[in-house]
């Protein structure tokens, strides 16, 4: 089925092949397959979040407060560095192994977190989790494509896109309850029988075709992998750390963004000679994949102002406990899944371009609206807004996963769901950096210099902070949704300018 005005085509001959060729045997035992993925989808997205409500716990017997923050900046890091190799990994050898070894590899993680001594430990085992978390990421959504033709990807897309909002918004409150009412160890414990069980299904259940008698096995570019896990590491953990652990101008800051510059230029130069590269050049010569990067990467970069500032602005100037503030947030999780399930019926009539385009334009509309709510204003006011932009970004980022992954056969789809989950990963970090810096800026000058965001926020907590200070707070956000707005507009004009009007989709059996 094609999606309205768009046609299906087939580039080089080969789509129809590869489709068929690729698609794992049988329907038996999808819907078993089908759990195990969302399975791991959950546990993915819930050690993103669950372990911020425990922190007090772990400090208190761990120690190491003044690094804690790595407990969150080590999982993703290597969560992030990690996507484009297992992407090209599993169009080499496939998914299954792929996905087996990222799950052993994260289960792993978790019981050394379990076991973990002191914070340094700690640490060191949330980046063995993320190394395996990388995997579940970006093969799940592969797979996804894998196992489902095109007119059916939007009911597991949706399905795993409930799983990760769900699973996300629900992590703290699992934290919380686990370390007040057994012991933090046990956020890491429970993964193991929920993974296990995953892993248990995908070995039993997921059968791929062999590789044929006399294929060349392709040449595995350990050299390109260990160069984008550096580059990535060091440039990430630049933005990560830059204006929090030190000024950005500092040497530490300078230090790491001129080593990151440097290693890109090496990856650039062994990815030019590699014979089958980590990250293909083809990735961003195609402009519907280049597009589809660079629009993700967009909203990875808006989706820090509501994740991160929301919930302070909720209890900091509408005077919100945080079990309230945190419902603020959530209800978005309500509308963008129903939303991203309704997307196929708009983009079989008006095309996978112009569906996210429509998506992406009003959800500009929704966040340049925030900063115009009054002050201090009603807490249904952002809710409503939240609700609203959950459901346009519904629109916006399904039907360019769903698009993206079937312009590609089997042999490409896991390099091109990497390169778009990292993209979007990517955006994420450089947003938390940038808007961060916009928030302080904007608190500086409207409190003649005084604190940064967190620890005015942290004095909100006393109770005596000044309706000067809660104005501030109230401008600074309003500052992060301003420039949000200006990164969903980027995306709309990138989707306009870049991608094609009619994505080049294969056919399929």
């Amino acid at each position: 089925m094609g999606q309205g005005n768009t046609e299906p085509v087939s580039q080089g001959g080969t789509g129809t092949r590869e489709a068929a060729a690729g698609r794992p045997r049988g329907t038996r035992g999808r819907g078993a397959v089908v759990a195990a993925l969302m399975l791991s989808m959950a546990l993915a997205a819930l050690d993103s979040t669950v372990v911020s409500t425990a922190v007090p716990q772990i400090v208190g017997d761990l120690g190491g407060f003044s690094v804690f923050s790595w407990l969150f900046s080590g999982y993703l890091l290597a969560v992030t560095v990690t996507l484009p190799v297992y992407g090209k990994l599993s169009d080499t050898f496939g998914r299954k192994p792929v996905l087996i070894v990222g799950a052993s590899v994260f289960l792993l993680g978790s019981l050394l977190c379990a076991l973990a001594w002191n914070m340094a430990a700690l640490i060191a085992f949330r980046v063995v989790q993320g190394l395996g978390g990388g995997a579940l990421q970006g093969t799940v959504q592969t797979l996804a494509a894998d196992l489902y033709p095109l007119e059916e990807r939007p009911k597991i897309q949706s399905k795993l896109s409930t799983v990760w909002a769900v699973s996300a918004v629900a992590g703290p409150g699992v934290g919380g309850l686990l370390a007040t009412y057994a012991d933090w160890r046990w956020i890491f414990l429970v993964n193991l029988p929920v993974g296990g069980l995953a892993l248990w299904l995908i070995v039993r259940h997921l059968h791929e075709p062999a590789r044929e008698n006399g294929a060349p096995r392709a040449r595995v570019d350990w050299a390109g992998a260990l160069a984008v896990f550096a580059c990535g590491g060091v440039l990430l953990t630049a933005l990560v750390q830059g204006g929090v652990a030190w000024p950005w101008l500092s040497a530490p800051s300078l230090a790491l963004l001129g080593t990151g510059l440097a290693l890109l230029v090496v990856v650039v130069l062994v990815e030019r000679r590699a014979a089958e590269p980590i990250i293909p050049g083809w990735v961003w010569r195609r402009r519907t994949i280049a597009a589809v990067n660079l629009a993700l990467g967009a909203l990875g970069l808006l989706m820090v102002a509501p994740t991160v500032f929301l919930p302070m602005y909720a209890q900091s100037v509408l005077g919100l406990a945080p079990v309230a503030a945190g419902f603020v947030l959530s209800v978005w999780t309500l509308s963008w899944p129903v939303s991203a399930a309704f997307s196929q019926h708009v983009y079989r009539r008006i095309g996978f371009r112009n569906t996210a385009m429509l998506g992406i334009g009003t959800a500009a509309l929704f966040l340049f609206a925030f900063p115009f709510l009054p002050y201090p204003g009603e807490a249904w006011q952002p809710t409503l807004l939240m609700l609203l932009l959950g459901g346009a970004l519904g629109l916006f980022q399904l039907p360019l996963i769903v698009g993206v992954q079937s312009t590609v056969g089997w042999a490409e789809r896991g390099t091109t769901t990497a390169s778009v989950l990292f993209c979007r990963q990517t955006g994420q970090t450089i947003g938390a950096a940038v808007f961060g810096a916009i928030a302080n800026g904007v608190l500086a000058a409207r409190l003649g210099g005084v604190g940064d965001l967190d620890s005015v926020a942290r004095g909100l907590g006393t109770g005596a902070a000044s309706e000067t200070t809660r104005r501030a707070i109230a401008d600074a956000v309003h500052a992060v949704y301003l420039g949000a707005a200006g990164a969903a507009a980027l995306a709309f004009l990138v989707l306009l300018v870049l991608a094609p009007r009619r994505f080049p989709v294969l056919t399929e059996n």
